[in-house]
């Protein structure tokens, strides 16, 4: 049966903390004391006042624990209970209004326990409200509970002072099984995620974070709840132990427990109708509204939950959306695009710039004997409509899968892919490069659109949407690696010829840079997918030729770049200021900050050996990173320049560079009129046209070709492009 525990009426609002865990020469309220930060300066009740009080049906066991300002106004506290030691700052004859909600400033028709509360705030219908410091000019309206305990943790993965092990609140993100699980704390950046998910094999790295992560927490209890100057509260249920920043905005919300709502002037965050959300941090910015059920998570600045969507044992990067559909154990970077009720994710990586269309299933990793199978897909994945996709499985940056229900775990690591299940034939179909040649409108413009989206207050850490960067390129460099070996092999056992393992990579490009008689050639490649069906490579020689291409406009893009950045004004300038021995190097996308092999495997080591030892020192390396992300890419784009032309830095020649200068222009020129072309085939598609009776309708539902802005736009940087090569030319003449 329940145990319903009686105590005498004059001890509500006192003992909050249990009397063994209050320092010694302290009193229950030292922690509130450091925390109330208001600088009002409180005094007793005058008997006058209290006579106004009680007239106005208020009460009090102990009018003395009752302290206000100098600015109290009683006439504005009406029909209110108090119990404990209770703080009113200033109560002066206003009405307070935000969003057409229109209330007198003061207190009224609430029970309140032992809170401190701000300057000229509307307090109306909170049936009970414990244990809070309240902001100024806050608004808590139609509230049914209000309440911090002394244990409070507001969803950080800490304990207090006396609590078991078993109580710690855990995100087992990337896997079912628990195997990959982090400990959630304010202020997490998903690359924290990312690396404490990832390094499962090193102990001493892992106890180290955890370490970071207790030590960024007081183990006291007793700390108060606090809701910041200016937020909004109105029509919600239940809200406890949950702390909130200035500007928030909560309204209808059903339950919100052990959270972080952080939330600022430049970025005020919104929860909304019907929202339920426990064990969690919200980032600054964020909207969370209609519905939606979240447990067990981290919500990335400026980023959205909305229409029913259930995120579950999950981090959520900045900048993404989620809406209508359900996310399971999963890790997310920034940029993440989720809008279709019937799309599900489940112990995925996925690593930014992503979409999932309706009907896709990533998630049906139950076939082995435990749910341990994972997903891990490079930024810009496009799972297309009613895609399943079978665990475990791994994508390249920027692959774009075609409906199907794929058959086996796949293994795709050629990038810019198009990853098609050919029923028919029984075959899996491989269309490297696909973007660039079909569907180059959606690639620029998704690069575009994350940047202008990318509303974070503080971009301390860069985070790279450009799809040619130096993750992108080394996907490239590997592409062009497998498509050379698959391209010899079709070729010797097409023509019954014998070439050895070593000289595959030099007869396929010998091959393929002639690209003759390979039209018909059956180009087949091994360890994509999980089945012994065949795998193909379709459209090889023109992909192998764009990929060649790209890299070039790359390394001489970055090379402008350089240029313009150092103000180089001769070749000789030039020569002096390359690097002598670029190496491209392995690079890892640390939750969407583009980072060096070899700077990840400093970081690692310097934690382990005790050199970093905090969350904030980490994160102070993140930044040193990005102030360095632009050198280190431009000496990787140089390093893969070299590496595609087979040269060396003392035989990159100016005749060579001003070759490569208008190559380059001539790129850019290709991939411009690609934009306009993928475009282009929206309009003159006639199964697109058909739903339309005249030109004129179709254009005033989609807008006219030619007053397309990102078209316009491209147009215009495409000839700012060629002005800074022609500019560079004429220097170096």
């Amino acid at each position: 049966m329940n145990h319903i525990n009686k105590q005498p009426i004059s001890s509500l609002g006192y003992d909050f903390i249990p009397k063994e865990y209050i320092p010694k020469g302290k009193d229950e309220y030292y922690l509130r004391n450091i925390q109330n930060r208001s600088g009002i300066s409180y005094r007793k009740l005058t008997a006058a006042e209290i006579k106004i009080l009680e007239r106005n049906a208020n009460h009090s066991p102990e009018w003395n624990k009752v302290l206000v300002s100098d600015a109290f106004n009683p006439q504005l506290v009406k029909n209110c209970a108090f119990f404990g030691l209770v703080r009113i700052g200033k109560l002066e004859s206003y009405f307070a209004e935000f969003n057409n909600l229109r209330l007198p400033v003061g207190l009224y028709n609430s029970t309140i326990i032992s809170c401190d509360i701000g300057d000229n705030v509307v307090i109306d219908n909170v049936n009970f409200m414990s244990h809070y410091i309240v902001g100024n000019e806050v608004m808590l309206v139609n509230i049914n509970e209000l309440a911090t305990t002394d244990h409070s943790k507001f969803g950080n993965g800490v304990l207090k002072k006396g609590e078991k092990e078993s109580v710690r609140i855990w995100l087992e993100i990337c896997n079912e099984n628990g195997g990959r699980s982090i400990l959630p704390f304010n202020g997490m950046l998903t690359a924290d995620a990312w690396l404490w998910s990832k390094y499962r094999d090193d102990e001493k790295l892992l106890e180290k974070f955890k370490e970071f992560t207790d030590k960024k927490f007081d183990t006291r209890r007793g700390y108060y709840g606090k809701i910041g100057d200016r937020t909004v509260i109105k029509n919600c249920k239940i809200i406890k132990d949950v702390w909130i920043g200035s500007d928030a905005y909560l309204k209808g919300a059903n339950k919100i427990k052990n959270v972080t709502i952080n939330s600022s002037p430049e970025a005020k965050s919104q929860i909304g109708e019907g929202v339920e959300l426990v064990n969690g941090i919200i980032g600054f910015g964020c909207r969370v509204f209609y519905g939606v059920k979240a447990v067990r998570f981290i919500l990335g600045s400026n980023s959205q939950l909305k229409y029913g969507a259930r995120l579950i044992n999950s981090y959520l990067g900045e900048n993404s959306t989620i809406s209508c559909c359900e996310v399971l154990n999963s890790l997310i970077f920034p940029a993440h695009e989720q809008h279709h009720n019937n799309s599900f994710l489940c112990a995925a990586t996925v690593m930014g710039q992503s979409n999932m269309a309706a009907g896709a299933t990533i998630g049906s990793n139950h076939n082995s004997r435990g749910a341990d199978g994972e997903l891990i897909a490079g930024r810009g994945f496009w799972p297309g409509l009613c895609v399943s996709l079978k665990h475990n499985s791994k994508f390249a940056s920027f692959t774009l899968i075609a409906k199907s229900d794929f058959p086996a775990e796949l293994n795709i690591p050629i990038p810019f892919s198009l990853v098609s299940n050919e029923v028919s034939s029984n075959r899996l179909c491989i269309m490297p490069a696909y973007w660039f040649m079909y569907n180059m409108y959606a690639l620029a413009r998704n690069a575009g659109k994350y940047n202008s989206r990318d509303r974070r207050v503080a971009k301390t850490q860069i985070l790279e949407y450009d799809y040619l960067a130096p993750d992108s390129v080394n996907e490239i460099f590997d592409g062009l690696r497998l498509m050379k070996e698959a391209t010899a092999k079709a070729y010797a056992l097409k023509n019954k010829k014998e070439i050895k393992e070593k000289d595959l990579e030099r007869s396929g490009a010998e091959l393929l840079d002639k690209n003759t008689g390979l039209d018909k050639l059956e180009i087949l490649v091994d360890g994509f997918e999980n089945s012994d069906r065949k795998v193909q490579l379709i459209k090889t020689p023109e992909a192998y030729r764009v990929f060649n291409e790209l890299i070039i406009y790359y390394g001489i893009s970055e090379l402008m770049n350089f240029i313009e950045k150092k103000n180089i004004l001769s070749w000789q300038q030039l020569q002096k200021a390359l690097p002598g021995k670029p190496v491209r190097g392995q690079w890892k996308n640390l939750g969407g900050q583009l980072v060096t092999g070899t700077a990840v495997r400093t970081l690692i080591n310097t934690i382990r050996s005790g050199k970093i030892n905090s969350w904030d020192e980490v994160h102070a390396f993140y930044n040193q990173k990005s102030l360095q992300y632009e050198t280190e890419k431009f000496r990787h784009a140089f390093a893969s320049l070299l590496e595609v032309l087979k040269l060396s830095p003392a035989k990159f020649t100016r005749k060579i560079f001003i070759q490569l200068l208008q190559q380059a222009v001539a790129t850019k020129e290709w991939m411009t009129k690609a934009i306009y072309d993928s475009r282009a085939k929206d309009y003159s598609n006639p199964f697109r046209k058909m739903v339309y009776e005249t030109e004129k309708e179709m254009e005033k539902v989609t807008g006219p070709l030619k007053d397309n802005s990102f078209i316009k736009e491209q147009a215009a940087a495409a000839k700012v492009y060629k002005e800074k090569a022609n500019a560079i030319l004429q220097r170096f003449s």
